[in-house]
C-alpha cells in the first residue's frame, strides 16, 4: 500500500497544511480517506481530479468532510465529459444530508447522490477495491470510525479523531502502520472522549505493539514537537509527525 498525506492539520488548515486527508493506493485503486478543509486543492498535486475510485469517511466535522462539497462541484459540472458517474462515498449515517445542508444550493435535492454513491457504515469488515477494511465505533462527541485496512498482508490503522478507548486498541492490534490523532497536549487539556495527546497515543501504539507511529490531525496551536517527545516516552518503535505530502510505503 501507499499512503500519501495530502492534509494533516486537525480542526483547521495551517500554513503548511490543510485538513485531514490521506490517499491510499495498491493495485492501481485510490482510496481518499477523509476529505477536510483545503484537501482538495492538496489532491490535485497527487492525483486527478477524476482519478479516485472512493472516498472514505471517518466523521462528519468540517475538517474530515467538507471538502466534499467542492468536489461535488467537480463532478456534477464536468466540462470535458459530462456528469460523472456515481462514486461511492462510505460514510456515517446522514452523510448526503450533512454535504446537502453545507452546500445550501444544489440544482435538485438529489443531486449529490447523482454523483456520489453515499453507503453507511456500521462496524464491520468490508471491503472497497483490493482493501479489507474494518470499521468501529471510537469516542468522539458524533458519531466517529476509526479503520484497520488491510491488503496483501500489510494493516494500516487510522484513529480518526477519538479519545482513549478500547476500539481503538482492537483496529490497532499488530498493526504495521499506526495514523494516530495527538490534537492535544499531555498536561494541558484533559477532555475525555474527544481527543488524544502525544502521551495517550504513543500508550495506544505500544498496548497495540504497532509497527510504526505517526501523529497527525495536530492544530496549529499545538507543538508537534511536544507530542512527539510525549509520544517516544512510552512507545519504543519509530516515531513521527505527519506532514503534508509525505509518502509511505506500507
Amino acid at each position: 500500500m501507499k499512503l500519501t498525506v495530502v492534509g494533516c492539520s486537525g480542526s483547521f488548515p495551517s500554513t503548511e497544511s490543510a485538513c485531514s486527508s490521506y490517499l491510499l493506493e495498491a493495485d492501481g485503486f485510490r482510496l481518499l480517506i477523509d476529505m477536510g478543509n483545503g484537501a482538495l486543492g492538496e489532491l490535485q498535486r497527487h492525483c486527478g481530479l477524476y482519478d479516485l475510485d472512493a472516498v472514505l469517511l471517518s466523521h462528519l466535522h468540517a475538517d474530515h468532510c467538507i471538502d466534499l462539497c467542492g468536489y461535488f462541484v467537480v463532478r456534477y459540472y464536468r466540462p470535458d465529459g459530462g456528469r460523472c458517474a456515481p462514486m461511492p462515498v462510505y460514510g456515517p449515517a446522514g452523510t448526503e444530508r450533512r454535504l446537502t445542508a453545507a452546500h445550501a444550493d444544489l440544482p435538485t435535492d438529489q443531486a449529490m447522490s447523482e454523483v456520489f454513491d453515499f453507503r453507511t457504515l456500521t462496524p464491520g469488515t468490508f471491503t472497497v477495491g483490493p482493501f479489507t477494511i474494518r470499521a468501529d465505533l471510537v469516542s468522539h462527541p458524533v458519531e466517529a470510525f476509526g479503520f484497520r485496512i488491510e491488503h496483501d498482508g500489510k494493516s494500516l490503522t487510522y484513529s480518526g479523531d477519538t479519545g482513549v478507548c478500547d476500539a481503538l486498541d482492537g483496529l490497532a492490534d499488530g498493526t504495521d502502520f499506526f495514523l494516530c490523532e495527538a490534537s492535544f497536549t499531555h498536561g494541558k487539556e484533559d477532555i475525555p472522549d474527544l481527543h488524544l495527546n502525544g502521551r495517550e497515543a504513543g500508550a495506544h501504539a505500544a498496548r497495540a505493539r504497532a509497527g510504526r507511529l505517526v501523529l497527525t490531525h495536530i492544530p496549529p496551536w499545538t507543538d508537534p514537537g511536544i507530542n512527539l517527545r510525549d509520544a517516544q516516552e512510552v512507545f519504543e518503535g519509530p516515531v513521527e509527525v505527519a506532514k503534508a505530502g509525505a509518502v509511505y510505503e506500507i
